[in-house]
């Protein structure tokens, strides 16, 4: 009895599959069997080769998320066909892993701003390290990317601090000071008419300001020419060294002094 039943089961089988087969040849949908079908994974866009020797670039940079206001950042830039990078908190990227996952599968590229914001500077070795390698981890866990560049809290660094990274610092040559004034009006200025050419732009989209300026900023930008790029698109066809600071693609571009600003500053969530 064990082997008729075996027997015909094998033989419904059978019989499935070729009806399958007979279904395919004759232009109709086929069947699965004992599987449904699922839809191929979203994958993230390809690499975009663009020479920024060859067009003018600047790079957007938001920094302390992803937050309440990120969403409709990510809408905006998505609608204006502009990538940006996200020098994201750990702690926040445990909050908002869809937002996350999003950023990667839109093209952003994620890179680390430590766990929770901590002046690098006045850490030891190992707590420097345990802020970088928590948000590499958080990062890595919800996208598989990990990212290849970090920001100091506050533009905050020294020697130590680099040996300890491990990985380029990416600072920036024009600070929107968005977190202190929360204005639509002078973000949006500020935003449009001081980058030149190979400037990484610093905002913050945990404020509500900042991203209601973004899109006419991304305007101003393009109308003045500029190509709108990533921090690794930026640099393509350079190698950026671990432990380096880099403030955008030329070497004129303004170096920043670190001035954290007092504890409880907007310009960072508040510890927890």
């Amino acid at each position: 009895m064990l082997l008729a039943a075996t027997g015909c089961a094998g033989g419904n089988e059978t019989q499935a599959r070729a009806a399958g087969g007979q279904a395919a040849a004759a232009g109709e949908p086929r069947q699965e069997t004992g599987q449904e079908m699922r839809p191929p994974s979203p994958s993230p866009p390809p690499p975009r080769d663009i020479d920024c020797d060859q067009v003018k670039c600047v790079s957007l940079t938001f920094d302390d998320g992803p937050g309440e206001h990120t969403g409709r950042l990510l809408d905006t830039l998505k609608a204006a066909g502009v990538r940006a990078t996200f020098f994201m908190l750990g702690q926040m990227v445990r909050e908002h892993p869809d937002l996350v996952r999003r950023m990667v599968l839109e093209g952003h590229e994620v890179a680390n701003h430590t766990w929770s914001h901590r002046d690098l500077t006045g850490l030891s070795a190992a707590g420097v390290r345990s802020q970088i390698e928590r948000t590499q981890e958080a990062v890595k866990d919800v996208t598989g990317v990990e990212p290849a560049l970090m920001r100091p809290p506050y533009g905050a660094t020294d020697e130590k601090v680099a040996r300890a990274v491990g990985m380029p610092q990416i600072l920036w040559s024009v600070d929107t000071m968005d977190w202190r004034h929360r204005s639509l009006v002078r973000n949006t200025e500020v935003g449009i008419q001081e980058p030149v050419h190979g400037d990484i732009v610093l905002y913050h989209d945990i404020h509500k300001p900042t991203v209601d300026s973004i899109p006419k900023v991304i305007e101003g930008l393009k109308e003045r020419g500029f190509t709108l790029v990533t921090v690794t698109e930026m640099f393509q066809g350079e190698k950026l060294t671990p432990g380096e600071t880099y403030t955008g693609r030329i070497e004129e571009a303004a170096q920043v002094a670190a001035d954290p600003p007092p504890s409880g500053s907007p310009a960072g969530p508040p510890a927890r």
